[in-house]
């Protein structure tokens, strides 16, 4: 995995990737997989209270800023730096309890 953005991940709606560059923070676009109600699930505000702003704060709180990739869990409010490298958001979220090891992988 290069790009995070040229990826498909399947995660809870609460659950958000951002990519921190040299250019500025960056929300990995989602897109509902199953949804009953028609809500834009990338409206922080509307569904968990916070703004776009609010959690780029506490992103540069987790790291101080530094660039690289973060999950952002915004129904606990806890934020994580996963490193420099995009395959290190598939560790990070399998530590959070998000996933689980692809048994075909290693085999």
């Amino acid at each position: 995995m290069k790009d995070i953005n040229d990826t498909t991940v399947v995660l809870p709606d609460y659950i958000r990737i951002i990519e921190h560059k040299p250019s500025g923070w960056l929300f990995k676009a989602m897109k509902p997989f199953s949804t009953y109600k028609n809500v834009d699930i990338n409206n922080f505000e509307l569904l968990y209270g916070i703004n776009k702003q609010q959690i780029l704060i506490e992103l540069f709180r987790t790291s101080g800023g530094k660039l690289g990739y973060y999950i952002a869990d915004l129904r606990r409010k806890k934020y994580y730096y996963c490193g420099a490298e995009a395959e290190m958001v598939k560790q990070k979220l399998l530590e959070i309890g998000i996933g689980r090891v692809d048994p075909m992988e290693n085999a």
